[in-house]
């Protein structure tokens, strides 16, 4: 069970001392099965007057940091190590109802899993429905797994990653336009389309371990990162992250939170009181590595993005 350890940077800059509101944090990855916690740390400067943990609606780890001083500088610097187990792809066991598309949730499962069914975002003309239904095997039953993977590696071989600074999440219907966006508008699209299938769906914000260099690289390093797991019985949440291709398998990925909706899982978030030329922007370093591993091997960079993608 490989050891990687996460280092995680986030800077705000201004022009004179601002005073700043609380600021929620959610960079505590999960502890479970596939990934148990070794440690975590976080350190602010300035140092806040009180920081507290709380569990949101969805069990995720959200620190919650009040300050009454003001500065010129806010820094959050978090490290954690964690023991990841990776799944192989698609190597999980699905009940045998639920082998071939279309199939039925248990009907003890489907009060907790309505909301994740739910479409989201509005699409009058049914493009999304359109676009997703090109992966049904019509005349023949759809193996589930193989659909899941159809729709993750289309995704990932059909469009572009294109990296915003700003915050916020694509609609659907202008990825599939444009055919490019970030791995948290992918994610987006891919929770649509699944959940136009039927199925439950929601939203991962974690960090991507990314190991290799040139074609073997993974989309999305040297910041936080955004896919998508699907529920299937038997199966229980099963990761799928289009950006790089990876169907049913969590190798790789960094869980922190998970959310229906990926504006419940913005990693860092909070508020400044002051002028608005005062801000000069912030930047956000990501580093992820396998304990033993050269970092300088990753090349990651500052990027000014706190929200996963």
């Amino acid at each position: 069970m490989p050891l990687l350890s996460i280092h995680h940077v986030t800077t705000y800059r201004y022009r004179q001392p601002v005073a700043f509101g609380e600021h929620r944090i959610m960079f505590r990855p999960h502890d479970g099965h596939d990934q148990r916690l070794v440690s975590a740390e976080i350190v602010i400067d300035p140092a806040p007057s009180s920081l507290r943990w709380v569990h949101d609606v969805f069990g995720n780890c959200v620190a919650l940091a009040r300050f009454d001083r003001r500065a010129d500088m806010l820094r959050f610097v978090c490290s954690s190590a964690i023991d990841h187990l990776p799944v192989h792809p698609l190597a999980f066991a699905l009940d045998e109802h639920a082998t071939t598309y279309p199939f039925s949730y248990d009907a003890e499962d489907m009060p907790d899993l309505l909301r994740s069914i739910e479409r989201q975002w509005p699409d009058p003309e049914r493009i999304v429905d359109t676009w997703v239904r090109q992966f049904l095997r019509h005349g023949r039953s759809t193996p589930t797994e193989a659909l899941l993977a159809d729709i993750t590696r289309a995704i990932h071989q059909g469009f572009s990653y294109v990296a915003r600074e700003a915050a916020g999440i694509q609609d659907p219907l202008v990825t599939l336009a444009s055919r490019s966006g970030t791995c948290r508008d992918f994610a987006l699209l891919m929770m649509e389309g699944v959940r136009a299938l039927g199925l439950a769906a929601r939203f991962v914000s974690g960090y991507l371990h990314s190991p290799g260099t040139g074609a073997r690289r993974r989309v999305g390093g040297g910041a936080t990162h955004a896919w998508v797991q699907v529920f299937l019985p038997g199966a229980g949440w099963v990761e799928f992250d289009p950006t790089n291709g990876i169907a049913g398998s969590n190798r790789d990925l960094i869980r922190v939170a998970v959310a229906r909706d990926p504006r419940q899982a913005v990693p860092l978030s909070g508020s400044w009181t002051g002028f608005p030329s005062d801000s000069l922007g912030m930047t956000v370093e990501v580093n992820v590595i396998a304990v033993g591993e050269d970092s300088s091997a990753q090349g990651d960079s500052p990027l000014r993005n706190v929200i996963a993608g």
